[in-house]
């Protein structure tokens, strides 16, 4: 065989196997249809390592969800890959962010965390990019035409932490930080404990990433009157070093009868584990959440995935409320693209779906969402609220349980505030 016909067979041959590896779906998704449809880029962002809040558990969860659909052939054949993060919990870092977004080419930023909408809305919005199920904290998630929350925010919780006081406290403190943001919180709270005609809260600002609160926790227990009073800190991670100050005190006379409650988010399942769990000091504590309590077996389908996909990471806790809140923005990201059932995936078809009424199912870790304009609450300075349930909590034995069944709606609670 002459050098040129054996150099002509073998580019035949090399040029049918590459045709037979495309027929073949060779490089396509493990249970995909088929190799034409583009992947999908988002992007989950949270802070982590900062002296605040930190909440490496969502980006964590973002990329586990993408290890499970893309095991199972991606989201209708859509390879779904994950950006992450750290918002540094800054506005230069959420900005940041944002624009690292844009320029990489997401679709989309899900499930993420940060509290600097001012900073990181602007860039998404100029680029079309939607905010899918963004934590609640920042008053631009209940703003921004692109912005699509799966919770009522911080204003649902002290709204409705307002009517789960109500029944059980004589007098309140609010102890919340001292910033733009904080100063919303006891205007949302009083409107709560004036749904059982209660007196309001007194407000006591406080320094968000303070080292300790003894000054703060002894004008807060003076001012709840002891017996029947209610403290309530709402300060993020630095609740819990709040608390300890609080616990620290001298005792006085009637201090003991002082019951001590928050959030979640402030308060959860893994802050009262590290801190004793049954014999924690927030043992007997009130909480208002979001979602159902974590044991709920409506839970259960996270608990798979990060069984399966996240085992070796303990940043992915299922009890941690931001790791909850992206397995559900993450939810609405896949029953979104199923519906649009596309070769490739735009932000605007996502932002244009939702606007159009897209109803999507959490299984009921949330009430069903859709972002329609007749769906928006319409609050003043949250008008995006859809979903205002909350539920109630306190915990026992070093659990946090349904103090009561179900979802309690405070829409028109928050509607009342100032």
């Amino acid at each position: 065989m002459t050098g040129r016909r054996l150099t002509s067979l073998l580019a035949y041959v090399t040029t049918a196997a590459a045709a037979a590896s495309l027929l073949t779906g060779c490089g396509v998704l493990p249970g995909a249809t088929g190799g034409s449809r583009e992947p999908v880029t988002v992007m989950t962002w949270a802070p982590d390592q900062t002296r605040a809040t930190n909440m490496p558990g969502m980006p964590a969860m973002a990329k586990a969800y993408a290890r499970w659909v893309n095991a199972n052939g991606g989201i209708n054949g859509h390879e779904l890959r994950v950006l992450t993060c750290n918002e540094e919990n800054t506005a230069a870092g959420a900005a940041a962010c944002a624009r690292r977004a844009v320029r990489e080419g997401a679709v989309a930023v899900v499930g993420s965390y940060s509290q600097n909408g001012n900073a990181f809305m602007a860039p998404l919005e100029a680029a079309d990019i939607p905010y899918i199920g963004g934590y609640g904290i920042s008053e631009d998630e209940f703003t921004s035409p692109l912005s699509y929350p799966v919770n009522g925010g911080v204003a649902s919780l002290i709204a409705g932490h307002g009517m789960q006081l109500a029944a059980s406290c004589r007098k309140v403190s609010l102890v919340r930080p001292d910033t733009i943001a904080g100063d919303r919180l006891p205007d949302l709270l009083n409107s709560g404990l004036r749904k059982a005609d209660h007196r309001s809260a007194v407000d006591i600002p406080a320094v968000e990433d303070a080292g300790e609160y003894t000054q703060q926790a002894t004008r807060a227990r003076a001012r709840a009157g002891g017996d029947e009073g209610c403290v309530t800190a709402v300060l993020g991670e630095r609740t819990q070093t709040f608390f300890d100050s609080f616990r620290r005190l001298p005792k006085q006379s009637g201090s003991g009868s002082v019951r001590i409650s928050s959030v979640l988010g402030s308060v959860d399942q893994p802050l009262i584990d590290r801190t004793g769990g049954p014999h924690s000091p927030f043992e007997g504590a009130y909480v208002t959440g979001w979602y159902p309590q974590a044991d709920d077996k409506a839970w259960d389908p996270m608990r798979k995935v990060i069984k399966e996909h996240a085992f070796a990471d303990n940043r992915v806790d299922p009890t941690d409320t931001g790791v909850q809140t992206t397995w559900i923005a993450y939810t609405v990201l896949k029953q979104l693209i199923e519906s649009l059932d596309s070769d490739r995936i735009t932000g605007l078809q996502l932002s244009h779906a939702l606007d159009a009424g897209a109803k999507i199912d959490t299984g009921g870790l949330t009430p069903p969402l859709r972002w329609r304009y007749d769906d928006l609450l319409g609050a003043p300075g949250f008008p995006r609220i859809v979903n205002h349930d909350v539920t109630f909590q306190v915990v026992r034995d070093g659990r946090l349980v349904a103090e009561k069944p179900g979802f309690v709606d405070v829409g028109e609670t928050v509607l009342a505030a100032p």
